[in-house]
């Protein structure tokens, strides 16, 4: 346990943005998980409708220092390939 005040402060903060960012990873796996679904179902309309949604999603989380972007790229890449191949 700390005793330092500023370590205190900064171990309240570390929490607080831990809780923030599962949130954040745990709602993006969800919408990715929801886009692979109808995919995998041929549902090419809601794939596609889900699909913006997530990459709007995925774009927010690396303004916001959750993803790297270049991770947030792949996730983006690899979620619209799965979705074209089923709308082609």
């Amino acid at each position: 346990m700390a005793n330092i005040k500023s370590q205190k402060k900064r171990n309240r903060q570390t929490e607080k943005r831990y809780a923030r960012n599962k949130a954040f990873r745990s709602e993006l796996k969800t919408r990715e998980k929801n886009v692979m679904a109808a995919a995998e179902a041929g549902n090419a309309a809601q794939a596609e409708e889900l699909l913006l949604i997530a990459q709007k999603r995925i774009d927010m989380a690396v303004t916001k220092g959750v993803l790297h972007a270049n991770t947030a790229a792949r996730r983006k890449s690899r979620l619209t390939r799965r979705v074209r191949s089923i709308s082609v």
